[in-house]
């Protein structure tokens, strides 16, 4: 069943969401997962997988694919279809993974939320690795995880928001809802549902962390099931609250509409593919979805899917050099 929520999370990621341009398609490739170590400053100890196809592009996207916990990398990697989409459209996929015996990700600590330390620094050291070796597309880069991967999706978008073009969710909770402060990674309020911010105070916690900072933002996708009993469907709008806010926009939807049987989605700061947020609720759905279900399910919110033969002009962006985006520059200011 956790196959299955990940079959559908990247597929619907990329086909969906349009948070990737549309990409040529690629033959077929033979390239397989690869551990890198040294790469980087790590405080946490994570390992770094990388799937990079044997076409891979000369200006890559490239896609963070983070894991759920009791996850991993190598996990990610065999339980989804980012590395069959690599192939096709010459994209980088980056699978970070835990080492710690929860194999959850620190959404908690004051180190990772503010990017000072932790998982969040080790996650932007590899994409810094594979950004210096591979010369990834700067407005083609993206986050997406499920539950605890999901969270940290939320934690990285708000931590390095001029790295991210966009980012989904797929049962998460806002940025800074599991802090904690007695050094647990756990939050009970946060995961039942029960903390409840007004958007300014969501949207005031990510311009918080990047003082000075006035955008772009990166766009948001957010999925969650009203039946989810791990991190509570409140955590849903809560998130909406947190993105719109922070995109300058209300919380009345722009745009609604009924894709497939019991998917309700909304879309705010914009109608098209492009707006800032897109929310998608699935009723009666927990953290699990059969990989069938995506396959009768799949549709494309902008009419146009990865299999273009043209590749679309990028939108304008007033995104800061390349070299002042690494690590080094960021961790300077903070500290």
């Amino acid at each position: 069943m956790r196959r299955g929520l990940m079959a559908a999370a990247t597929a619907v990621f990329v086909a969906a969401a349009a948070l990737i341009a549309v990409m040529i398609p690629r033959p077929a490739s033979a390239a397989s997962l690869t551990e890198i170590t040294n790469f980087g400053t790590n405080p946490s100890a994570l390992q770094m997988y990388l799937y990079v196809p044997d076409n891979v592009d000369p200006e890559p996207a490239l896609v963070v694919a983070i894991h759920y916990c009791t996850g991993s990398g190598p996990a990610m990697y065999s339980g989804t279809e980012w590395a069959q989409l690599a192939d096709q459209y010459g994209f980088i996929v980056l699978y970070p993974s835990v080492t710690r015996s929860s194999k959850c990700w620190d959404v908690s600590s004051a180190a990772s939320l503010a990017g000072t330390g932790s998982d969040t620094v080790g996650v932007k050291s590899m994409m810094d690795w594979v950004d210096a070796r591979y010369n990834v597309d700067p407005d083609q880069v993206y986050s997406t995880g499920i539950s605890s991967g999901a969270m940290m999706t939320n934690v990285m978008l708000a931590v390095y928001p001029e790295v991210f073009a966009a980012g989904a969710s797929f049962s998460g909770v806002p940025y800074t809802c599991f802090a904690t402060t007695n050094g647990s990674e756990w939050n009970s309020e946060c995961s039942g549902g029960t903390i409840n911010r007004t958007p300014q105070q969501w949207g005031d916690a990510v311009r918080g962390a990047n003082p000075g900072y006035s955008g772009p933002w990166p766009r948001m996708q957010i999925w969650h099931g009203t039946a989810d009993d791990t991190l509570r469907y409140p955590n849903f709008q809560e998130q909406i609250d947190q993105w719109t806010n922070v995109h300058g926009t209300d919380q009345t939807a722009d745009y609604s509409d009924v894709p497939q049987a019991n998917w309700n989605r909304t879309r705010y700061g914009g109608t098209g593919a492009q707006a800032a947020v897109e929310a998608i609720s699935l009723q009666g759905s927990g953290t699990t979805c059969t990989r069938g279900a995506w396959r009768r399910r799949r549709w494309s919110s902008s009419g146009t899917t990865p299999t273009s033969t043209r590749r679309p002009p990028r939108p304008t962006r007033s995104r800061r050099p390349r070299a002042a985006r690494r690590a080094g520059a960021r961790r300077q200011s903070r500290s």
